[in-house]
This record gives C-alpha cells, structure tokens and sequence, in this order.
C-alpha cells in the first residue's frame, strides 16, 4: 500500500508540473499587456516599460518560468497586480468560503443520495424507486443558477429565513455562519445529489445480486445487517469514486453560486482575476486548485483501498 501511495505521489507531481507548464504558457498568449493594465491607458510607455522590467516581463519566457516555478518551491505565489496583496492570502481568505459550502453541499448530498439510493435498490420498482428516479432526472436537468434565483426570491426575500448574499465568519457568528451558507450549499447539493443517487442505486443493486449476499439471506442474518454490512459495503466503491470527484469541483471553486449569493470564495476571485486578466493570480490560483484537486482525488483512493479488501489483494498482486 505504501509503494501504491508512493507511486501516486510521483504520478501527482508530474501533473503538477505539466499543469504548470501549460498554465504558464496558455496565460502568457492570453492578449493584453498586463504593465497597461495596471498603469490604465494614460501610462506612457516609459512607465510601461519601467513596470516590465520590476515585473521581470522583459525576460525570456524560458526564465520567467524558472522563476515563478521556483517561486512555487517556495510557497511563494508573488502579488496580485489587481487587489495588491500575496496571492497566498488572497487564496487563504477566500477558501473557507469554498470550503465551507462545498462541504455542507456534499453532506446534504451524501446523505439523500444514500437514502434515496439505498431504498430505490432495495424497493426495486417501488414507488420510492420511482420517486428516487424523479430526484436523479431534476437534479441533473435544473440548471444551478434557476434554482439559486428561485431560492433568493423565496426563501430570501419573502419569507425572509435566510440571508440572499454575503458570508459569516464561522468565528463571528455560528447561527449566523449557517444561515449564510445553507441557500448556496442547498443549490449545489441539489445539482450533485442525482448524479450521485444514481450512482449509489445502481451500485446497489450490482451488490444485491452477488452471491455473497445469498448466503448472507440464507443465514438469517437480519435486514439492517445484510443491506448495511454487506450490500452497503460492497457498493462503496463507486460512490466514493463520485464524492471525490464532485467535492474536488466544488472546492475548486463554485463560480455560479457564488456570483449569485455574492461570495467572496475561490470562484468569485478566479472570475475576478480573468475579467482583470491578473496573470499572477490566476496562475497561482490554477495551481491550488489542482494540487487541491489532486489531494482529494489521492484521498479517496486510498479510503477505497480500506474499504474494498479486493482492491488492496490487487496491488499487492495477489
């Protein structure tokens, strides 16, 4: 298991380096001058030219790259040219914002998705099969941005239960902190929960016809024990594979809800540092997120490994 996760690091490092090289260069031909951005279109290009070089854009691309890279090594992002602050504290002051919803999206998803996924397997061609199916079809088809709008109007501003923008501090305020987050996280559970419900029945239902679960009928063990201990835990696998996934998009960064709630999270500051094209801050935002990205994707595999004895026999060549 140790040489797996070895070998994943190695993989994981290698992407980031590709990942680098094409944000580099993909950002690089992005037309504008970054010096006339920041001067505005009165600098005279002295200035400008002044700007280039403490900016080290007058030097070769190949060295420009050498630099930001060791930078990187360093944990040092550089400085938004926009905001004028470290990429580093823009990233640290918008992340709990991200985080905070995209972990109680997924909660709430994780928890109707195995509900609904669980019994539609069980009660194959039930009315809660037909109910399950219903919340896949709405899930995936309702765009995030409708369903956002619909709960601002409602919830927000006419009962009035909830905030429609703007983020507490979890330090400042719990309630408030809840309140804050619960419309935004609801939209984006409601857009993960079908994916994943289908997932979960479907996986389900594979589980249910394997003979390992005859036996465990033929047992007389009880009902919660089968479903649960058994079924549940043989069909683990794809599920997790999914929450992966889709918490690795939404902590990279929900730009819809985000726009919609008015959310200072990573989303709102990747729009932000493109309609500014802030070079520096995109470049170190792309790079979080896809170290981020490739962390939880490395997490879940190896949770996997735990759960699922077969996967672990299988890297150890048995």
């Amino acid at each position: 298991m140790l040489r797996y996760v070895l070998d994943r690091v190695k993989s994981s490092v290698v992407v980031l380096l590709v990942v680098s090289i094409i944000t580099f260069a993909v950002l690089m031909i992005i037309p504008g001058d970054p010096a006339q951005l920041i001067l505005g279109t009165e600098a005279t290009p002295e200035m400008v030219q002044e700007l280039h070089a403490a900016m080290g854009l007058d030097r070769p691309l190949y060295q420009q790259y050498l630099g930001w890279l060791n930078d990187l090594l360093h944990l040092d992002m550089g400085t938004s040219y926009v905001y004028g602050e470290s990429v580093k504290s823009l990233i640290t002051g918008s992340l709990p914002v991200t985080l905070s919803i995209s972990v109680f999206a997924m909660i709430i998803a994780v928890f109707l998705a195995f509900l609904f996924g669980m019994l539609s397997a069980i009660k194959k061609n039930s009315i809660i099969d037909y109910f399950s199916r219903s919340i896949m079809q709405l899930g995936t088809a309702i765009p995030s941005f409708w369903i956002g709008m619909v709960f601002i109007v409602y919830f927000g501003l006419k009962l009035k239960l909830f905030p429609v923008s703007g983020f507490v501090p979890l330090s400042d305020n719990f309630a408030g902190f809840i309140k804050s987050i619960t419309l935004p996280s609801v939209v984006l559970a409601i857009g993960e929960t079908g994916t994943l419900l289908r997932i979960v029945r479907s996986s389900m239902l594979d589980s249910l016809n394997q003979d390992y679960m005859d036996m465990a009928k033929v047992k007389g063990l009880g009902a919660r024990k089968v479903y649960v201990k058994y079924a549940l835990r043989g069909a683990l696998v794809a599920p997790l594979t999914i929450i992966g996934m889709q918490f690795a998009k939404l902590a990279g960064g929900t730009v819809v809800v985000e726009t919609i709630f008015s959310l200072p999270g990573l989303g709102r500051l990747v729009l932000s540092a493109v309609e500014h094209r802030d070079i520096v801050l995109l470049q170190g935002l792309v790079m979080f997120i896809t170290a981020m990205v490739i962390f939880i994707t490395l997490a879940v595999d190896v949770l996997i490994m735990f759960i699922n004895p077969r996967i672990k026999s299988f890297q150890r060549g048995e």
